[in-house]
């Protein structure tokens, strides 16, 4: 039995890409050990799936002061030498890594044991995490076509991002029962990502009387973001977060409003969603986002509207324009290469173990 050790953590945006690959790993016969943190999340939602779990030290190199900077280097010299040990003694014939800091010492130590290693970068620009691993990988796998020049060129692969299998398949008719829209109405999908989007959700309220003349709507507000009042409105259900009825809403949807994170909007291109993007702004990250929206607005797949443009009227005008062309920018998704990502990253890790 061939043995593969997945790693990645610190957000579920370098965890749940793993989890896509999974189900084909076990189908081939892999035997999955997973390396990750000690508190991330990563330990929870692999746990929860049945899959050993070895957790060592990780740090964090800051851009910015603070005390921890000088006893993360220390932690991080302790999880490299707990992943060289466990490296050792679990002898994995390839290893896999979503990123994150966590993942820097595993992808390091692998490369010092001679055990090809395969990395993943999901934004535009290549995070500090997975730079650092670069010389130790055997091939990076990447998410769109203007980080490909940005990668060694013998190590650079356009893949796209692995989609949990279940995503794609979801049952609208069970999404109509779920929020009661039995009518013809397209369906319009908003989502604000975990800690949701003050302004867009604004946005959306303030349009919601004329949306609601020509739309249905489902609202991911986020946690702590839904408006009681708005709680019995015909037509429009909000909700703070949604997990096992994500991928029914999904196939009810027409099109998506959404921010612009790697793992969502590749997740809007295997669903052949159309959508806007509506990116954080750069203030608020270190400004992947609206390079992301960028990139799939150029690719054809995505209306973009950033946050200093938004405003309640130019929204509307949008959605009416995007629902009105649907049908060139699912045309556009469905013919794009970055489509098929857990085929072709299993392929690679099939070549190498």
């Amino acid at each position: 039995m061939k043995r593969i050790i997945l790693t990645g953590g610190g957000t579920a945006g370098h965890v749940t890409p793993n989890i896509a690959l999974i189900p084909t790993l076990k189908e081939l016969g892999y035997d999955i050990q997973y390396i990750g943190s000690y508190e991330g999340i990563e330990r929870s939602l692999m746990e929860d799936i049945g899959i050993p779990y070895h957790a060592i030290s990780s740090g964090k190199l800051r851009r910015y002061f603070s005390l921890r900077n000088f006893t993360d280097p220390f932690r991080v010299l302790k999880g490299f030498s707990q992943a060289n040990r466990l490296i050792k003694e679990l002898k994995p014939d390839v290893i896999f890594s979503k990123g994150g800091f966590v993942s820097v010492p595993v992808v390091i130590a692998a490369g010092r044991n001679h055990v090809p290693a395969v990395i993943h970068e999901s934004d535009m620009t290549p995070g500090l995490a997975n730079r650092l691993c670069f010389r130790s990988a055997v091939k990076i796998c990447c998410n769109f076509p203007e980080t490909v020049p940005l990668l060694p060129a013998d190590k650079a692969v356009l893949s796209g991002s692995p989609i949990r299998k279940e995503l794609l398949e979801g049952n609208a008719d069970t999404a109509r029962e779920f929020t009661g829209f039995h009518d013809d109405k397209p369906v319009v999908m908003v989502i604000g990502g975990s800690l949701g989007a003050a302004n867009v959700n604004k946005a959306v309220r303030a349009i919601l009387p004329k949306l609601l003349e020509k739309y249905n709507v489902i609202h991911l507000t986020g946690k702590g973001k839904s408006d009681g009042s708005l709680n019995d409105i015909k037509g429009y259900k909000q909700y703070e977060y949604i997990k096992d009825e994500l991928k029914d809403l999904f196939a009810l949807s027409d099109v998506v409003i959404s921010r612009a994170g790697a793992n969502a909007i590749c997740e809007l291109l295997a669903l052949r969603k159309p959508n806007i993007l509506i990116p954080l702004p750069s203030g608020s990250s270190r400004g992947d986002q609206l390079l992301n929206a960028g990139s799939f607005k150029k690719q054809g797949f995505s209306m973009v509207l950033t946050e200093d443009e938004l405003t309640d009227e130019l929204l509307l005008k949008m959605i009416d324009e995007l629902y009105a062309d649907r049908d060139r920018y699912i045309g556009a998704m469905s013919g794009s290469s970055q489509n098929n990502a857990v085929n072709t990253i299993i392929s690679l890790i099939q070549d190498l173990s």
